[in-house]
């Protein structure tokens, strides 16, 4: 294989330093990886989109500086040209590129102030990055058709042609921005989902683009090999599940990359490439030094994969129910060559926490324990939807394991991801006690409850900051400790005027608590009618 590469999500909140990125070098060629993929979005300082870079933003002097010092390495941009491009589209000079207003995360291909832009882009990151490849994203673009411009094209075009209207607007979009690269002297790269889902929009494409075939719970044979038949190169792509674990789902990871890197060698494809997404949300990037750093031995075959199945299923897809042998694991051997004590703490929050179920089973869907404990400003929600499971034994069996966590954690990453989990389960068990009084009409005793979880948010803005300050971590973590304490306080305030009858009648403890909550609104409109959201 010629491409064996890691990629880093600078886009989720990530503000590495110069030294940070240093550090990601070192890993990757000490790993045996040939390439280190930049997960770019808006968090670079485009030359034609000022506008755009927000603190910390990854500076083009700073990428010149790294491809001289690390010249065996080959740095590759990531930009999305289409989908995945929110973080223009939600600042003021970007939202008029919006396929639909203040929806979603996809531009609009028909306007063509944003396909201007789009091509500067590609302008700008030439300059800065001299690799052959540029990446160009393409993925999830869930919202084509929608804007009554882009609508009616699809339309016309099935009526007319017969063909695939959704999939010629991707085609039309991509294959000269492809081409664009390709003048540029360049080689292009695209995600391949949705030319999976839209088939026909591969015909527009230059026969030089890499298509990066993702698939994180099952086999990439059926779609690389139907791309391969077509004549283009591919780059299978596992990843290692962050994004949807309270931690890392470690196992399923290891069998994801250990599938993959078989089926690249059996079709002799032109490269692999471990994903990692979202290290926001108290993940921290140096935390999974280990699990990245086996995965780069086993692509290059430095550590050769065990004859012996991982895995009691012959399925290939991850999400079916499987046991794994955990003796086999050469992630967890990773941790322990680091550090006996982090293969520990990484056995309990990657493979014994997962076990606890519900919240923390590997589902394959986005964290629900961090989306509703930060993500959403509303830290109640994670009472909300999740008090029974974590008040109860399930809950006992999982703070259980982190409080033992804690103990072994043999470094600050590891410690800070452990109180965030704990402190997740601490804040529902408060809430649920402090409802219990509400109820019982205790609003003093209510109060003194939620007091309580003032030093959980201040205790985790401490771990966002020495995470951003020791490996680039995110900004926003810090800023969402701040909202959500806040609404502790606010929910305080409210309990003050109006758990006396006041106005009334006596709110329930689910209403007081929510985001929208309104005084004399007794019937939760805003909740009840669903088509005003």
């Amino acid at each position: 294989m010629l491409l064996n590469m890691w990629m880093y999500d600078l886009a989720r909140e990530q503000a590495p330093t110069y030294d940070h990125l240093q550090t990601f070098c070192r890993l990757s060629l000490d790993s045996g990886y040939n390439g280190l993929g930049l997960y770019l979005e808006h968090r670079f300082k485009y030359k034609s989109a000022p506008w755009i870079a927000g603190t910390g933003a990854l500076e083009p002097e700073t990428i010149k500086k790294l491809q001289k010092e690390f010249p065996e390495l080959q740095i590759i941009p990531f930009i999305n040209l289409l989908g995945h491009f929110e973080g223009f589209l939600y600042s003021e000079q970007g939202h008029q590129f919006a396929e639909e207003p203040f929806v979603g995360m996809q531009a609009c291909p028909s306007n063509s102030d944003f396909v201007a832009l789009a091509k500067n882009l590609i302008n700008d990151t030439v300059e800065a990055f001299s690799s052959e490849i540029i990446h160009i994203g393409g993925d999830e673009t869930m919202q084509l058709g929608r804007c009554p411009k882009c609508k009616a094209k699809v339309e016309e075009w099935e009526k007319q042609e017969g063909v695939d209207g959704k999939g010629k607007l991707f085609g039309e979009h991509f294959g000269p921005m492809a081409k664009y690269v390709n003048d540029l002297g360049r080689r292009p790269a695209v995600w391949g989902d949705m030319f999976l889902e839209h088939p026909q929009a591969l015909e527009y494409m230059p026969k030089n683009t890499l298509m990066f075939d993702w698939q994180y719970f099952d086999s990439c044979l059926e779609s690389s090999e139907k791309w391969m038949e077509k004549g283009y190169d591919v780059v299978l792509s596992p990843t290692l599940h962050v994004y949807d674990a309270a931690w890392c789902h470690l196992l399923p990871s290891e069998a994801n990359v250990r599938q993959l890197t078989k089926e690249a060698r059996e079709i002799n494809a032109f490269g692999l490439c471990l994903t990692t997404w979202e290290c926001g949300l108290f993940s921290a990037y140096d935390s999974l030094f280990p699990a990245i750093s086996a995965t780069g031995k086993i692509f290059s075959g430095k550590t050769p994969i065990p004859t012996r199945p991982f895995r009691d299923t012959e399925s290939t897809n991850l999400k079916e129910e499987a046991d794994y042998d955990i003796e086999q694991s050469l992630f967890l051997k990773a941790y322990s060559e680091e550090n006996e004590r982090y293969e520990v703490w990484a056995r309990i929050m990657g493979v014994d926490l997962n076990e606890c179920g519900k919240a923390f089973a590997f589902n394959g869907m986005r964290s629900s324990l961090k989306v509703r404990f930060l993500l959403q400003a509303n830290p109640f929600l994670v009472w909300l939807n999740h008090h029974e499971e974590l008040t109860g034994p399930r809950g006992d069996k999982a703070l259980l394991l982190v409080n033992e966590a804690l103990k072994v954690a043999p470094n600050e990453a590891a410690k800070g991801i452990s109180l965030f989990v704990r402190s997740v389960i601490e804040f529902v068990r408060i809430v649920e006690n402090a409802r219990q009084e509400y109820s019982d009409g205790n609003s003093e005793k209510t109060i003194a409850k939620l007091a309580l979880t003032r030093q959980i948010f201040d205790d985790l803005s401490r771990v966002a900051t020495r995470t951003h300050n020791r490996i680039g971590g995110s900004l926003a973590d810090i800023e969402r400790c701040k909202v959500a304490k806040e609404q502790v306080e606010r929910v305080i305030v409210r309990i003050r005027r109006y758990a006396d009858g006041s106005l009334g009648y006596m709110p329930s403890f689910e209403h007081l608590t929510s985001l929208n909550f309104m005084p004399h609104d007794q019937a939760a409109w805003w909740l009840i009618n669903h088509w005003a959201r």
